[in-house]
């Protein structure tokens, strides 16, 4: 029986640094972050004889995912961590180094402890969502900077103009980008279908439905609505220890960029959705403060968005039972 070796890799924009964990002993090396290291790192582990390898590296966007899929590909297993589990883990080791090798061995070590769930990569048409979803939020921020710079900066006016002539520039694309998102998802039966669905929930409308299937990575294909919410970092965390008790609030564990899609559909959700907005009062009366309501209803929000998916049925206030 083959025996399995781990690999902790420890990844940046420009390099990546592995460590190969072999019975009790380390092997490292260094690799671009590009194609080239991809192939550089297969003839490498070649030349190590490896016959299985479980790769283990944190999550961190596009950082990771290019050399995550090509593992994938090659036939490894894989798995994306967060990044809060690997700090976590070095401080119950009480790492002291901080370097790169350093990082990818720990890597390698909490691969093999806790042996991570293998991770698939979504279908193309999830990863481009993502990308032009991504892209588009970009391009918002960067649109919100420059007319921040309009209003607060300078009042010169021959920067204001290029100010000017630069936002327009940006609206076009802006306009454009959102346009191809629109023809993404109709082109592709399946996620037209989920869109289609996500947006019977009053609250939920186009941009967000795009943002959920973009980001969460087959979102109704979770076990527990529990599940979808974690992995945005909505679930609650409560600190009790001893005399000492704070208040629960979110845990912020997880995929910023979904908490931050639901943060304003949740305040929308809070008037016009029967099923939220009967909640929320409820959680007024109970004397919750404004922000812990919030976040309750965005919790709320992804359990409905879960259960549509899930049961492939459109939302029905009659239906729903806040979960």
């Amino acid at each position: 029986m083959n025996t399995l070796d781990f690999l902790g890799i420890d990844i940046a924009k420009k390099t990546f640094d592995v460590a190969l964990l072999r019975g009790d002993k380390f092997r490292h090396k260094k690799f671009p972050n590009n194609a080239e290291g991809f192939k550089q790192l297969d003839a490498w582990l070649l030349k190590q004889s490896v016959i299985r390898i479980h790769a283990c590296l944190e999550a961190t966007g596009t950082y990771s995912e290019a050399l995550a899929v090509h593992l994938y590909q090659a036939g490894h297993t894989v798995s994306l961590v967060n990044p809060a589990r690997i700090k976590a883990f070095g401080q119950s080791e009480l790492q002291r180094n901080k370097t790169d090798r350093a990082d990818a061995t720990l890597i390698a070590r909490f691969c093999e402890k806790h042996r991570p769930a293998a991770w698939v990569p979504p279908p193309i048409e999830i990863r481009e969502l993502q990308a032009l979803v991504r892209h588009l939020d970009d391009l918002i921020g960067t649109r919100t900077q420059l007319t921040n710079r309009v209003s607060d900066g300078p009042k010169v006016e021959s920067v204001l103009e290029s100010l000017r002539s630069v936002i327009k520039t940006v609206n076009a694309e802006i306009k454009l980008t959102r346009k191809k998102i629109r023809k993404h998802i109709n082109s592709h039966p399946g996620l037209k279908e989920d869109c289609d669905l996500l947006e019977t929930i009053p609250g939920i409308g186009e941009r967000t439905a795009t943002i959920l299937l973009g980001e969460i990575q087959q979102l109704g294909h979770y076990k527990h609505a529990r599940q979808a919410a974690a992995y945005a970092g909505l679930s609650p965390r409560l600190e009790n220890s001893g005399n000492s008790s704070k208040r629960s609030r979110l845990s912020k564990t997880g995929n910023a960029r979904v908490r931050k899609a639901l943060f304003l559909p949740a305040i929308t959700a809070s008037r016009y959705n029967p099923v939220l907005r009967q909640f929320s009062q409820r959680l007024k009366r109970r004397g919750k403060t404004k922000m812990v309501v919030i976040g309750a209803v965005m919790r709320k929000l992804l359990h409905l968005a879960f259960g549509v998916l899930k049961t492939r049925k459109p939302f029905d206030a009659n239906h729903a039972i806040a979960p």
